[in-house]
């Protein structure tokens, strides 16, 4: 559902070869179909390290990411959440009948990880439910937080149980094409090229770099009407009582206006760095003012700087202006200036995502 049907693990695997990804997780793992189109690629097929993973809805409509080290491992949550859900075997993101605690001490008494995805997000997330972790995850606890496209690391390291949470900057991909898959990403100081030192390094913490959007360009980041995009200031959509002035329709809490409330520490709690990161794709579409990063002169350029650098994270964050210049002067000016924060943003909000210039 909403997925290309290019999403096929090979094509997966050849897709992180390009963005420059070493680690991938499976998605949709309690699939048992899905588990085994990806059995003949666990053996670091591409130099790249599968995680079996996936995404599910609870009872409260919370969304929880789930790791694990080994297929069998889902196969027995499989069997566990069978009893909660109807549909296991026919969708990716199953909804459970569980609450977050009930999910977390299945899988916490397999062996796996969880935590919650996209946090901030006004639909289907943590705090769009509850006011804490502790109340979703009870007792059982969690091991990691995804931020999701709308947030950044600071919209968190103010939140006190957060303190010691590593922060995961992922986000599903419903493409393989470089421009979706691996728009956000975690660099992690890992011992070893296995799903189990790829969890060791989770639960250790040991984040080196998050990578991802501009927060502003979620589409979510703003207080907005859900119908005609109006940013509203959180006061003037508590005086409006949420309901946009224009139409009538519903203001949606912003994702960094409900960071801001959450917050309570008055000093925050350290993070690595957080790199601000946009497509290689879309920069080139911008900078040649093309109407997608899928049309032929922008595909034929991106495929150039693949050529002379080996992959599309080495050009956002490591590359030399000098040398990306050799390709594309205006390219490279462009990405300069992305990885120094100088973009103009337009941001998101109510649903719509946001947008930016050089």
């Amino acid at each position: 559902m909403a997925t290309s049907p290019d999403m096929l693990p090979e094509n997966i695997l050849a897709g992180c070869r390009v963005k420059g990804i070493s680690v991938v997780g499976s998605g949709d793992a309690l699939h048992p179909e899905w588990r085994r189109m990806w059995e003949p690629y666990l053996e670091n097929a591409f130099g790249i390290t599968v995680v079996p993973q996936t995404e599910v809805e609870d009872s409260s409509r919370v969304h929880h990411v789930i790791l694990a080290e080994t297929f069998d491992q889902f196969a027995e949550l499989q069997e566990v959440f069978a009893p909660a859900c109807g549909h296991l075997t026919t969708a990716g993101r199953p909804h459970l009948q569980l609450n977050g605690e009930e999910i977390a001490s299945a899988v916490h008494a397999v062996g796996g990880m969880i935590g919650p995805a996209h946090a901030f997000t006004p639909w289907t997330s943590l705090f769009a439910a509850y006011a804490s972790p502790s109340e979703c995850y009870g007792e059982e606890g969690f091991e990691f937080c995804e931020l999701g496209l709308s947030a950044d690391s600071t919209y968190g390291a103010g939140i006190a149980e957060f303190a010691g949470v590593p922060f995961l900057t992922n986000s599903d991909a419903h493409s393989p094409t470089p421009v979706k898959l691996g728009r956000e990403f975690t660099r992690m100081e890992v011992s070893g090229d296995s799903p189990r030192a790829v969890l060791a390094a989770v639960s250790a913490g040991a984040v080196v770099l998050n990578a991802g959007f501009f927060p502003e360009e979620g589409k979510y980041n703003r207080t907005a009407c859900t119908r005609c995009y109006a940013q509203f200031s959180l006061a003037e959509a508590e005086a409006l009582h949420w309901r946009c002035p224009h139409d009538k329709g519903r203001i949606k809490l912003g994702v960094r206006e409900r960071a801001e409330r959450l917050s309570t520490l008055s000093v925050p709690t350290f993070r690595p760095p957080y790199l601000k990161m946009i497509p290689l794709g879309e920069v080139i579409a911008r900078v040649l003012g093309a109407s997608s990063p899928h049309t032929k002169r922008c595909a034929a350029l991106y495929g150039r700087f693949i050529e002379a650098f080996d992959n599309e994270i080495a050009v956002l964050l490591e590359v030399p202006e000098g040398d990306l210049g050799s390709v594309s002067p205006e390219v490279a000016a462009a990405v300069v200036k992305m990885r120094e924060g100088r973009v103009t943003l337009f941001p998101g909000g109510g649903g719509r995502y946001g947008s930016f210039s050089f």
